[in-house]
């Protein structure tokens, strides 16, 4: 039998594993290994995932923890050559770009492993930003890279990407968000916080460049102030950001002002019930961005560049940067109505781990399923 190990290692990647996962168990004869490497490891940030998206728990738990990337790629690749040379995979799949994502794809690479990677071609053009180099070192090491979007395409083909290797698959992420949403507003979120739909913001933050500087995190928790200041503002808090919060004595932007509502992270499940009824998001999270545009909600990103220009061109997000002033303009056009209206791009359709389970079918001359990626 056919072997595929899957990596996840932070939040995000379990939203695009479990459909690929569940699609691969339904649909090919594959054995599926699935490798969390630990990256994430707070119960709220990782296991409750799990759960949530109806993940088997993992067979392999690497525990790597936190630590420089330097520290956190190098422990990581470490524990996966191990493991790579004790289950001898047929096909390495890997998704996003946090370190685990490029510690994978070097290990496989040089095992002469066959390697996919889901969402291929993201690029923010800012070698800046940490999971822009994964993004880049792994799409170029990857034997076939699955794109959520048709932007994606281009990038790769530009950088001289072979074009037998880039599969127009979808975004898998949002096969998650559309299985979960029906679970998710049974949930009673909004009526444990207090709150009405539509009635109030959410706001994440999680970036080291944006909350590591205490001049840029101070400017930001101003101008989400002045968004509480008008409409209540959940604020799940990453224990990175708490830490960094307390660090810098910026809590008394808390303590000024009650509409701003700091609350632990949260699961999938909750979180999604949360979002989906929001007036107003504001973050720099990535998956974010995507899924405010499959659900329609305005979303302000807090960075200067995006890695998903397609959220912006057709969807509902609007890049605002870190400037106070121009965040709170944008935001006071979103809650005055003026918020950006968008539409679901091509294939965020809930069927991109189906695709992504017959491509691997047909990549590794086992049963196939009846979708077709597309390729550039």
């Amino acid at each position: 039998m056919k072997k595929v190990i899957h990596i996840v290692g932070a939040r995000p990647n379990f939203m695009k594993v479990a459909p690929i996962h569940r699609a691969i168990a339904a649909r090919t004869p594959l054995q599926q290994i699935l490798i969390h490497t630990g990256q994430h490891y707070d119960v709220k940030m990782s296991d409750v995932f799990f759960s949530d998206l109806g993940l088997p728990a993992p067979d392999v738990h690497l525990g790597i923890g936190s630590g420089s990337h330097a520290q956190q790629t190098a422990k990581t690749m470490i524990e996966l050559e191990r493991v790579f040379l004790e289950h001898k995979p047929d096909l390495v799949s890997v998704v996003g770009d946090v370190n685990s994502t490029v510690a994978a794809a070097l290990v496989s690479s040089k095992l002469a492993i066959p390697l996919a990677h889901v969402e291929a071609g993201l690029r923010s053009n800012s070698r800046h930003q940490p999971e822009e180099i994964n993004r880049v070192v792994t799409d170029r090491l990857a034997d076939l890279l699955l794109t959520p979007s048709r932007d994606a395409d281009v990038n790769l083909l530009k950088e001289g990407v072979d074009p037998e290797r880039i599969h127009f698959v979808g975004n898998v992420m949002i096969d998650s968000l559309l299985a979960s949403k029906e679970r998710a507003d049974q949930l009673p979120v909004l009526k444990n916080l207090g709150l009405a739909p539509h009635g109030y913001a959410v706001c994440t933050l999680h970036r080291p460049s944006n909350v590591d500087d205490p001049r840029v995190l101070g400017g930001l928790l101003s101008a989400i102030a002045h968004v509480a200041s008008r409409i209540p503002v959940v604020f799940p808090v990453h224990p990175r950001t708490r830490k960094m919060i307390a660090e810098q004595g910026l809590n008394s932007a808390f303590e000024r002002n009650p509409n701003l509502r700091p609350v632990d992270p949260m699961g999938y499940l909750e979180f999604l019930a949360l979002t989906s009824q929001a007036r107003l998001i504001l973050t720099d999270s990535g998956g974010l961005q995507e899924e405010t545009t499959a659900l329609g909600v305005p979303c302000l990103t807090l960075r200067e560049q995006t890695e998903r220009p397609i959220t912006v061109e057709e969807g509902t997000n609007e890049v605002v940067g870190t400037d106070p002033d121009r965040i709170r303009e944008a935001a006071d056009r979103a809650l005055n109505g003026q918020g950006k209206k968008g539409r679901v791009p091509e294939y965020w359709d809930g069927r991109s781990g189906e695709r992504i389970a017959d491509l691997f079918s047909r990549f590794l001359g086992v049963e196939q399923g009846s979708f077709q990626a597309a390729s550039a």
